[in-house]
This record gives C-alpha cells, structure tokens and sequence, in this order.
C-alpha cells in the first residue's frame, strides 16, 4: 500500500536511514536524530508537489509495516506553459524486505501516478551505479541508462563517484502494454 508519510512513521525510516549500508550511495549520510528530524519535516510535508524543486513522499506498507519510502521530484519546467515537464524519481527501503518486489511494485505505481497527475515529459533517477539494486529496478521499471558520468559528485570522507541517469519518456510508459 502507498499512503503519504506520517510523523508516526519516524522510527521505521529512522532505522533504515539510520543504517550506513543503507544510505551509502544516498545523497545524505546515516541520519541522526537531528537528520532524522529534517527528512521527516521533508517528507510529512511532501503531499501536494506542484512547482519545480517540490516532492511528493509516499510511505510504503505491507501488511500494516512500513517497508520503504518513495519521492517524486519536480524538476525542470521546460514545457511552453512552464509547467514541470521532468520529475525525479528516488527510493530507500528497509534491508529486511529487499528481494521481495516492493520497490517495483511501488514504483511502478508511483510512474502511474506521476504520467497520470502531471504533465510530466520525462522521468528520471540518478544513482551511484554501484548500487546495483537500484540499477536493476531502473530496468524492471523500463527506464534507459542514458548517462554515466565519471567522478561528478563529492563523497562522504573525500572522495569522488559516478552518477548513472536513468530515463523513462511518457510515450514509453505509455506503449509498455501495447507493444508499440
């Protein structure tokens, strides 16, 4: 089930985001509680995105358990009205239901929705391509590895890693069932 986060939800994503083998290729380091307190501000409040730079959160839960979050990103207006035309897609779930086709089940349901609420041209995900779960599910959900990008982005402790963007064009998503 997908539903918007809830302040409730604080220590389920606490203990994923908490857990450095989860956020080692996330943007934002192991949270603590002061960490913890920003995404979830970030995240309660993400229900209604409509302006560049706005996100929609959604909590997912299976069998009343949270298992994981979602975020749809608006990120370019390039349409002639200047409506978002590009969204950004990004995921983290907890380590003890990988494996068990959540995160394609919700992200599929999050591209519906996002192709079916917006206006939206494109999606997209950017990834550490060593995160090769998030690679795989890039390709289940019929998304194209259009870039990668060699040393773009400052790690944690020094450093630098790649970048490995992923696309979907709305016509795509759109003739998945058809073949076309």
């Amino acid at each position: 089930m997908l539903r918007t986060v809830r302040p409730d939800d604080r220590a389920a994503i606490g203990a994923y985001c908490a857990d450095p083998e989860v956020t080692r290729y996330l943007p934002f380091p192991a949270l603590d509680d002061d960490g913890l307190t920003t995404r979830m501000d970030r995240l309660v409040a993400g229900t209604a995105p409509s302006t560049t730079g706005e996100i929609l959160a959604l909590a997912v839960e299976h069998d009343g358990t949270l298992v994981g979050d979602l975020m749809l990103r608006l990120a370019a207006a390039h349409s002639p009205d200047s409506s978002p035309s590009i969204a950004e897609l990004g995921w983290v779930f907890a380590p003890s239901y990988a494996g068990r086709g959540f995160a394609t089940e919700a992200a599929t349901a999050l591209i519906d929705l996002a192709f079916t609420h917006y206006p939206l041209h494109r999606l997209m995900a950017q990834l550490d391509p060593r995160n090769l779960a998030s690679s795989r599910l890039c390709e289940r959900l019929g998304m194209t590895l259009e870039a990668h990008t060699r040393e773009d982005y400052a790690e944690r402790g020094g450093g630098w890693s790649d970048t490995a963007v992923y696309g979907l064009l709305r016509r795509e998503w759109e003739s998945r069932d058809s073949g076309s």
